[in-house]
């Protein structure tokens, strides 16, 4: 009987051994596609123990933990990566997305923006400002990122970011310049709104060839006209979220959104799933329209508790081929994971722990962190495909 315990005890050990094999093997891989962005042998050491350091079990993962991490007495080391040596964030972050599109990407792929507020002490730190944050549900002091993410049935992954700099900030060159932002410079930063922000990552995105097949966003970004148009004119296919109040092209002229769905008949509905949630299927009633009567406009997607059948939700739809409803529910419904997402990027990660006032900084850890996420995001699906194939153990003959 105590054979068999050990041998027990042994096989989960070669188990436990492989795993941890493979996942090492992974990070390998993945830092040899972003090493070659550090050119000095320090930063490029430090920047490994940095994402280390982000994947480690320490309960707060700014300079000075990461420091400990690494056996550094100090911090400097840290904050010389973030501060003072020469390497792209953005070429990482390039080398990032096509990390997360080579293991995650799938036909169904949606591109999800969305935002997520940093709370902040103090006035110093780029960006930061009195603003609303999504994060604690109301105005705070803070800085705010926009990002894009990109979800499949392989997983889910934050692909790029920008730090909105509010026109308060944008105004104010003396400010700019002390949190290392340039505003007269060839990398001249400008106010640009939060949508412009999605717009320029996408723009990262098709210019990278990689083909979009769906995009989704909040109302902020659906009530956005100009959004819309560059969309379409870039052959965009979206669902996004959209005010009540927005008004939609009939025959009869403007109508709008909530009053369209008043009007239309009971029988028009239809019990959907957006995707599993904690508690199995989010099942709501749906109602497609075409105001425009297929005339080529925009469709008005309708979403219905059925709890709380008083309560609607509003959708603006664009597409170059019909689809069917369900398919608008699967799009609209891929964005409601995000909040998800980041909570498991500051968990787990990091993305929130940062002690960095200046603007490339912020860009470089938020990257970094980004990077870390995905790592696992990956190393998750993987290790699921391989568990569903019943792959045997590295040890196993």
């Amino acid at each position: 009987m105590l054979d068999l315990e050990a041998d027990a005890v042994a096989a989960s050990w070669t188990v436990v051994e492989d795993r941890l094999a493979r996942w090492q093997a992974g990070f390998d891989d993945m830092f040899a596609l972003v090493a070659g962005r550090f050119a000095q042998a320090d930063s490029r050491r430090r920047a490994r123990m940095y994402l280390l350091g982000l994947l480690s079990g320490a309960e707060r993962k700014n300079s000075w933990t990461l420091a400990e991490q690494a056996g550094d007495l100090t911090p400097d080391g840290m904050q010389r990566l973030l501060n003072f040596y020469r390497w792209d964030a953005g070429a990482v972050r390039d080398d990032l997305r096509a990390y997360v599109l080579e293991h995650l990407a799938d036909p169904s792929g949606v591109f999800v923006a969305d935002e997520t507020g940093f709370l902040k002490k103090g006035t110093r730190s780029a960006g930061v400002q009195r603003q609303y944050s999504g994060t604690a549900g109301r105005v705070e002091n803070c800085q705010v990122g926009v990002f894009l993410t990109y979800v499949s049935s392989k997983g889910r992954a934050l692909i790029d970011r920008e730090l909105y700099l509010p026109a308060s900030w944008a105004e104010d060159r003396e400010r700019c310049a002390q949190a290392g932002i340039d505003v007269d410079g060839e990398a001249e930063v400008a106010f640009a709104t939060k949508p412009v922000l999605a717009r320029r990552m996408l723009e990262r995105v098709l210019d990278a060839g990689v083909e979009v097949g769906w995009f989704t966003a909040d109302e902020a970004y659906g009530d956005n006209p100009g959004l819309r148009a560059w969309l379409e004119q870039h052959s965009l296919d979206y669902v996004m979220a959209t005010s009540c109040d927005q008004r939609f092209t009939t025959p009869k002229g403007p109508v709008r959104a909530d009053e369209l769905a008043r009007r239309a008949p009971r029988k028009g509905w239809q019990r959907l799933s957006a995707g599993k949630g904690s508690k199995g299927h989010r099942l709501y009633d749906w109602l497609l329209l075409d105001p425009g009567t297929n005339t080529g406009g925009h469709l008005l997607l309708v979403r219905r508790s059925i709890s709380k059948p008083t309560e609607l939700a509003y959708y603006i739809c664009h597409t170059r081929y019909p689809v069917p409803p369900a398919e608008l529910v699967r799009v609209a419904g891929s964005r409601w994971g995000i909040e998800e997402t980041f909570q498991f990027a500051k968990n787990e990660t990091g993305l929130d722990h940062y002690q960095v006032r200046k603007y490339d900084a912020w860009y470089r850890h938020i990257t970094l962190a980004m990077l870390a996420a995905a790592f696992l995001a990956v190393t998750t699906h993987t290790e699921r495909v391989r568990d569903e194939k019943g792959a045997p153990t590295l040890n196993n003959n």
